[in-house]
């Protein structure tokens, strides 16, 4: 007999699993190339400099949103002991979003705040900002900070942050700068060949189901494993997913909890397309005739908003 406690218990552990891929060992390699090393090549928790110019460096990673890529960064610096906390709890590693609204200034005050210095002035001008920040981090001697989402920065003061950057990872206390965010991201560090140069770079790519199909279908058959419930028989399964999931990883795992999650919750013993159908119909709140999982030629329906935005080329496609 089905067990659904059970179940119940195995989707919590599933959802704070990590999945390896060889994303994870690439994302260490540039991480790791920022720190610094000892007679022994040992990483210790100081940021590596230039020996020309005695600046340190960045590492962006890009993505599209549910590729994975926060999870991504945090995992690697929650993995890397040389990082983690001292012992009196003080940070080596600043870790922040962009805040609302995203500004300099409340970027300078977030981070300020994440040193453990939360009574920062916002009336002080955004520059004196940047020098107690450069303090605190000298003070405390942090190696690297990560800034998530790091593309909405830089709507509206572009310049500014870009000039900030350059100053924390230039100088006494400088720290290795990690950014992640979309690909708007990607676009404004290459608008300045200064800022370029110190950040080495790497973009999630989508699943390509000819590549990629075979390693998921053993994540599906390995998770139902877990529930205990039954492997769905659909031949095409894996591609209505990844293009229900706009062919990123973080979606396509979110879209196959929800799917198991639903098949718990009524108490069915094997997971079918009907639940991934309404996993589907929950997030984007689609008719039958619009939902990947039912529709015949399921690749013909546009899964992405931002591409319904862009001006059509040639004839516009059925659905």
């Amino acid at each position: 007999m089905f067990d659904f406690d059970r179940a119940d218990q195995a989707l919590e552990s599933l959802r704070k699993l990590h999945i390896g891929t060889d994303r994870d060992a690439e994302v260490a390699t540039h991480i790791k190339r920022l720190l610094a090393k000892d007679d022994q090549r040992n990483l210790i928790p100081f940021a590596k400099r230039t020996p020309d110019l005695g600046e340190t460096r960045g590492f962006m990673l890009t993505g599209e949103p549910g590729s994975g890529k926060s999870h991504l960064v945090k995992r690697t610096l929650r993995k890397l002991s040389v990082l983690q906390p001292r012992e009196d709890g003080t940070p080596r590693c600043l870790q922040s979003s962009v805040p609302s609204p995203a500004t300099f200034k409340s970027m300078m005050l977030q981070l300020l705040k994440e040193s453990g210095y939360p009574n920062a002035n916002p009336r002080k001008e955004n520059w004196l900002l940047v020098q107690d920040l450069r303090y605190r981090l000298q003070l405390l001697e942090i190696s690297v900070i990560w800034i998530d989402e790091a593309q909405d920065l830089f709507c509206a003061e572009r310049k500014l942050i870009l000039r900030a950057l350059k100053s924390l990872m230039q100088g006494d206390g400088a720290v290795a700068v990690v950014l992640s965010g979309t690909e708007e991201l990607s676009e404004v560090i290459r608008s300045d060949s200064q800022v370029k140069r110190r950040f080495t770079a790497m973009t999630l790519p989508d699943l390509v189901e000819q590549v990629d199909g075979g390693s998921f279908q053993d994540i599906l058959s390995q998770y139902c494993q877990r529930v205990g419930l039954k492997e769905p028989h659909a031949p095409d399964l894996i591609g209505r997913v990844f293009h229900g999931a706009r062919y990123r990883f973080g979606r396509c795992i979110e879209l196959l909890l929800m799917a198991m999650e639903i098949a718990v919750d009524r108490e069915d013993a094997q997971l079918t397309v009907d639940h991934f159908a309404a996993a589907y119909a929950m997030n984007e709140a689609c008719v039958a005739s619009e939902n990947v999982f039912y529709a015949e030629r399921y690749w013909l329906i546009e899964t992405d908003p931002k591409r319904e935005e862009l001006p059509s080329r040639g004839k516009k496609r059925k659905r």
